[in-house]
């Protein structure tokens, strides 16, 4: 259900909202078992969606440790997807790169967050697809969907514009075909994602006793 992927990534429904069938089947004038085949799916693989028995489907939350975990593994794909991105810059993977950039800077230009959402995950997806390493770019996808949903929970102020900066930093590294370089870039902008998101705050601890007999 691409549409729903896509709402999610974008944003445009933030984690714990509801998804009900019957909406979804109005909405999308989709057949209802195939919304529900589409909602386990959701949830069995790319993890965006929390199925909860007697109350239904729901955006997933994704705890903070969670977050880490799918920052960790993401780190080390792409730096497996940047290395071989170097590898394989033909002429044609050049301009797509070039291309790719300049599409960031027009969402920019326009102030379209969505559009920035979308093309900053395109940029990613690109990389992975110059790569040639089609089970690195299947691995990714999920991460990005994962990435998004956990960005819109941690950080609402993320800035997007921020991070399309960087990807033009790794984008020259990659076009001058300065392998090291590129992935320290990459890693710096992995790391400033996730340093921008609000995973340390903890739940204050309730003193029960306290709270029972009114101490």
């Amino acid at each position: 259900m691409a549409s729903l992927t896509s709402a999610i990534v974008e944003h445009r429904l933030p984690p714990g909202a509801r998804l009900t069938e019957a909406k979804l089947v109005e909405v999308l004038s989709a057949n209802r078992n195939h919304v529900r085949a589409a909602l386990q799916k959701l949830a069995s693989e790319t993890k965006v969606v929390s199925l909860i028995p007697n109350r239904g489907a729901f955006v997933a939350k994704p705890t903070a440790e969670e977050a880490r975990e799918i920052f960790s593994a993401r780190m080390v794909l792409e730096r497996a997807i940047v290395e071989l991105a170097v590898t394989n810059l033909t002429p044609r993977n050049h301009n797509r790169l070039l291309k790719q950039v300049d599409k960031e800077r027009e969402a920019i230009a326009r102030q379209d967050r969505q559009q920035m959402i979308r093309e900053s995950g395109n940029f990613h997806r690109l990389l992975a697809d110059i790569s040639g390493n089609r089970v690195l770019g299947e691995l990714l996808e999920g991460l990005i969907t994962r990435t998004s949903l956990i960005i819109a929970l941690y950080q609402e102020t993320f800035d997007v514009k921020c991070s399309i900066g960087e990807h033009q930093a790794v984008a020259e590294a990659i076009l001058r075909q300065d392998r090291d370089e590129a992935i320290r870039l990459m890693d710096h902008h992995m790391d400033d994602i996730q340093n921008h998101l609000l995973l340390d705050e903890s739940e204050p601890e309730v003193d029960l006793r306290a709270a029972l007999l009114q101490i």
